[in-house]
């Protein structure tokens, strides 16, 4: 009887310590949504997943990248826990959590920055028979500004309240997604449209290089400031033509732009965010590789354009490095 009841005991014990172990190795999965295929935002998340997942070992975390709508539907979806991280356009990070604009009266008061990436221009592409040189010459004109929701959507509506303009009132308005546009242009649909977008890009390159030549349209300087003034997120930019060889512009067309930021939710853990901040700042160089557009991009400029409280996981590994 007594070596029964120890046996009993000892099985006891050793199923008892079964989920302790068990516990200590479980996984931790993270999923970061990004944009459309065709845009930086997804390239961008697949290198940071797969940065983590090389040390998933060390850090018992497993990323994965989902192409989605953009930025607001990343946002929306960190603030009901469908997705842990999402990268959104600064413009957007700083409406969602002084719930301005879309989030009017329902701010996204758990939003945290983890860091800014790359800048964003408004880029409105042009049919050059139509000859629209600056936006005023959208008026009368077919124009996709996006699909509802998109940051670039939201860009538009700004620069035409600057301008004193209303879509389908001065020129009619398509709501087609990024990756819809370039044919759309090229088949004679649509006469422009705008991409916020870091340069070079995809969707741009595909139209400049079809049979119907196209050219930038400018943002004049005086409205760039109205917008500059009013909304601090944005800052004035020049697109680089030499990116796009064929395009009927010869010098860099003034316009404006926001940046890329990865942003999370205060319920993510904090070791998360440190490792994840951590892998790319480790890797910084590898990093920068990843698109043209970082190629001038430096640790401290990462910080910039941060309208969330900086995530205390995040905000650990700066500390550390020295970079606050």
């Amino acid at each position: 009887m007594r070596k029964s009841l120890l046996m009993l005991f000892s099985l006891l014990v050793a199923i008892s310590l079964i989920p302790v172990a068990g516990f200590a190795a479980r996984t931790t999965y993270v999923t970061i949504g990004t944009g459309g295929v065709t845009g930086v935002y997804y390239p961008t998340g697949g290198a940071i997943a797969k940065m983590v997942n090389n040390k998933r070992k060390e850090y018992n975390l497993r990323a994965t990248v989902e192409s989605t709508g953009g930025s607001v539907f990343n946002l929306n979806a960190m603030s009901v826990g469908d997705l842990e991280f999402g990268i959104v356009q600064s413009d957007r990070q700083y409406q969602a959590y002084n719930g301005l604009g879309e989030w009017e009266g329902k701010p996204f008061t758990k939003l945290r920055a983890v860091f800014s990436i790359h800048p964003e221009l408004v880029t409105i592409l042009a049919g050059a028979d139509k000859n629209i040189k600056t936006v005023a010459d959208l008026k009368g004109q077919v124009v996709n500004i996006g699909a509802p929701g998109t940051g670039q959507r939201g860009n538009a509506l700004d620069l035409f309240e600057a301008l004193g303009m209303e879509p389908d009132k001065d020129f009619k308005s398509e709501g087609l997604k990024p990756a819809e546009s370039a044919g759309m242009l090229q088949d004679g649909r649509i006469d422009a449209y705008f991409y916020t977008v870091g340069h070079p890009n995809g969707s741009i390159k595909e139209a400049v290089a079809g049979v119907r030549k196209v050219n930038f349209v400018a943002v004049p300087e005086d409205i760039t400031s109205k917008l500059v003034n009013k909304y601090s997120f944005y800052a004035a930019a020049d697109i680089p033509v030499a990116l796009y060889p064929g395009v009927v512009n010869d010098v860099d067309v003034p316009t404006y732009g926001v940046k890329a930021t990865l942003c999370t939710s205060a319920d993510v853990p904090d070791d998360v965010v440190y490792a994840i901040t951590k892998e790319v700042f480790e890797n910084f160089e590898e990093f920068k590789t990843l698109h043209p557009a970082y190629a001038s991009l430096t640790k401290k400029q990462m910080l910039d354009g941060l309208s969330a409280p900086i995530h205390p996981g995040a905000m650990k590994y700066y500390k550390e490095a020295g970079l606050k």
